[in-house]
């Protein structure tokens, strides 16, 4: 595809993202980063001292695929379950400030909001915190999220699942998800959890990434090889993937070393980079997942779609904290350079 065509191709699905309607479900976090100044190492221990000098929080987890998904349309609504604590108070404030639906947010008081406190200094995490405790949905809630879900399948174009393995997504909810989309005639994608061990038969896509692929497909992870194409190891996983979940397409995610699309019964696609600089690769795999679902909805092709993903990933990981991609971030990278 020459240049110019590709980039009219790129820029008309670009322009169906906001009219796509979304829901996300998953586990939800609250995201919080303190941020300091480091002038000197602790007496009382080998660590630094950090001065703080300002604190910032953001959805995090699921509620970050829906944050991301914002960036490109004002139809995204989120199902999970958040605490009744003063962190799940203010993961709703920002979600709903941000214009996303949180009707599907089930609040229980037993549980604490998974909060993640990241503490920077001088451009580098010196340390990460993380509060969790880890739940397995009631039947009560399970039957909720499934009347939701019922209510709401109709008018969506797609639903995003973000398993990060904190208890939300069960494989009864799981098999409610697929066989609504396959109902409907929804497009599904899943970020998996390597250690949930959940069917996905029928979904749309489902997208590891490189580590994940490994523990979901039972294998010792290994270095990666270049050309990616020629990783049998990684090759091997990919296959026993595609056997397990029965998806439409596989997409492993590589990091520095771009993306592995296995689609239909294609061959093995490799597509490289688009990264130029890397300074943090928080949230960059929900950017990754939020935008392959949007380009699906918008009519792309598999391999159009991880390109549109690649992209938005590389612009990502060039940015610090939990940072979204914007529309015209996205759209610029296609132009001439």
């Amino acid at each position: 595809m020459q240049a110019d065509t590709a980039a009219a191709r790129f820029g008309g699905l670009l322009a169906g993202f906001s009219s796509r309607r979304i829901l996300v479900v998953g586990d939800l976090m609250l995201d919080e980063f303190i941020w300091g100044r480091v002038s000197r190492i602790s007496p009382e221990a080998p660590v630094p001292i950090v001065h703080v000098t300002g604190e910032s929080y953001y959805p995090g987890g699921a509620a970050n695929v829906a944050r991301n998904l914002k960036e490109f349309t004002a139809h995204v609504a989120l199902m999970g379950l958040a605490g009744t604590d003063a962190s799940g108070g203010r993961l709703l404030a920002l979600l709903e400030a941000a214009g996303i639906d949180t009707a599907g947010v089930q609040r229980d008081p037993g549980l604490g909001t998974t909060t993640k406190t990241r503490i920077v200094a001088r451009n580098q995490q010196v340390v990460r915190v993380d509060r969790e405790r880890k739940t397995t949905l009631s039947a009560a809630q399970t039957a909720c999220a499934m009347e939701q879900l019922d209510g709401m399948v109709v008018d969506l174009d797609a639903i995003v699942v973000a398993d990060y393995g904190k208890g939300f997504v069960t494989q009864p909810l799981a098999d409610h998800l697929c066989r609504r989309a396959r109902e409907h005639g929804k497009i599904l994608t899943v970020d998996p959890h390597p250690h949930t061990s959940l069917s996905w038969a029928g979904a749309t896509a489902v997208k590891p990434n490189r580590l994940e692929a490994f523990l979901a497909a039972g294998l010792p992870p290994s270095e990666p090889v270049t050309p990616v194409l020629e990783d049998g190891a990684l090759l091997e996983a990919g296959r026993r993937l595609r056997q397990r979940w029965q998806a439409q397409n596989l997409l492993i995610t590589l990091g520095e070393h771009g993306m592995l699309l296995f689609a239909g019964d294609a061959p093995a696609s490799h597509t490289p980079t688009r990264a130029q600089e890397v300074f943090d690769v928080s949230g960059a795999g929900d950017t990754a997942i939020a935008v392959l679902t949007l380009g699906l909805a918008a009519g792309a092709t598999p391999g159009e779609a991880v390109e549109l993903a690649n992209r938005a990933s590389g612009i990502a990981v060039g940015k610090l904290g939990t940072a979204t991609v914007t529309f015209e971030e996205l759209q610029a990278s296609f132009r001439p350079r």
